[in-house]
């Protein structure tokens, strides 16, 4: 068993890292028996700690908030991410941040150690971050979306479409995604019985209901890239299926996120799913990846590929007009 120090650094530790532990997981965990647990828990209390200790057989310990927030405990990847994040939140897209993010930076650099800060200082001196105008999320709103996220709370808000319609909002919100400067929710709408992806910057009142709900199959293992590819998809005039013959790993390394999803066939096979306004891009888009490839649609493409095949073939054949 650890001494007393380590041992309430390490149940800290748990309690921050879920929202809610049974007292037999976290005695399990720390090698401990209840009744120590429960003095530990008492001396997080002394230190501002609130902890809500849940009684009966199948009761537990979850941290709750305060009136003053205690300290946190960050491990050192933890520490430097935090304090990254705030470096670069001033050119974000989080409204009214900035102000703020400098003020937890100097607090949190004050106690960093020397190592930790090099580490900082180096990534920020090597980096140029490039800024341009766009919507900004409310932090409180991503604050409240987050946390529905992570309790896997059900959540209502109000919604606003690319033309103005307004709409009243029921789901479960898996994650947020943070794509070309922009937040988005994706999220099981309720009422209409569908992952469906919010932009943050249109959603008002978020709240939480209090009513919990289990996991879903999600309809894609990258979050992130099926978000990109339904943002793409909703405003892009044409959708394309391609088939690379080459294996994933090589495709992926030229590709983004936003520029749709990869998924292997095989291999030495993979498939992207894409979205355009222009035919011209996206037979750019096939072509630069120097591999054998078909396309499956839109017809469009297909046809617009086939002259542009005749084209390449009469310049450097010299029949060309």
């Amino acid at each position: 068993m650890a001494n007393t120090p380590q041992r309430m650094l390490r149940l800290l530790s748990l309690l921050q890292h879920s929202r809610y532990w049974s007292g037999a997981e976290l005695c399990e965990r720390l090698e401990i028996s209840p009744r120590t647990l429960r003095r530990d828990i008492d001396r997080l209390r002394e230190l501002g700690y609130p902890v809500h200790a849940t009684p009966g057989a199948h009761g537990g310990y979850q941290l709750e908030a305060g009136t003053a927030m205690p300290p946190l405990l960050l491990d050192g990847e933890e520490a430097v991410a935090v304090a990254i994040s705030l470096r670069t939140a001033a050119g974000g897209s989080v409204a009214g941040i900035e102000e703020t993010s400098v003020r937890a930076l100097a607090k949190l650099e004050q106690v960093l150690p020397a190592h930790l800060r090099r580490r900082v200082s180096t990534l920020q001196d090597y980096t140029v971050p490039i800024t341009a105008p766009g919507p900004v999320a409310d932090p409180e709103c991503l604050m409240v979306i987050a946390q529905a996220c992570r309790d896997r709370e059900r959540l209502r808000f109000g919604y606003a479409t690319r033309d103005g319609a307004e709409s009243s909002r029921f789901v479960e919100p898996y994650r947020l995604v943070h794509v070309a400067r922009k937040w988005y929710l994706m999220a099981w709408d309720l009422k209409r019985d569908d992952w469906r992806t919010f932009r943050v910057d249109r959603l008002t009142a978020p709240y939480p209901t209090g009513e919990r709900f289990g996991p879903r199959e999600l309809p894609a293992e990258d979050v992130a890239a099926y978000v990109a590819e339904s943002i793409t998809s909703s405003l892009a005039r044409y959708r394309a299926l391609i088939t690379f013959h080459a294996p994933l790993a090589r495709i992926a390394e030229r590709i983004r996120p936003r520029d749709g999803i990869l998924t292997e066939v095989d291999e030495d096979t993979c498939m992207l799913r894409t979205a355009a306004d222009s035919l011209q891009w996206l037979a750019l888009t096939v072509g630069m990846f120097d591999v054998e490839f078909e396309v499956h649609e839109p017809p469009e493409l297909i046809a617009y590929i086939r002259m542009l095949s005749g084209r390449l073939d009469r310049a450097v054949s010299g029949g060309g007009g």
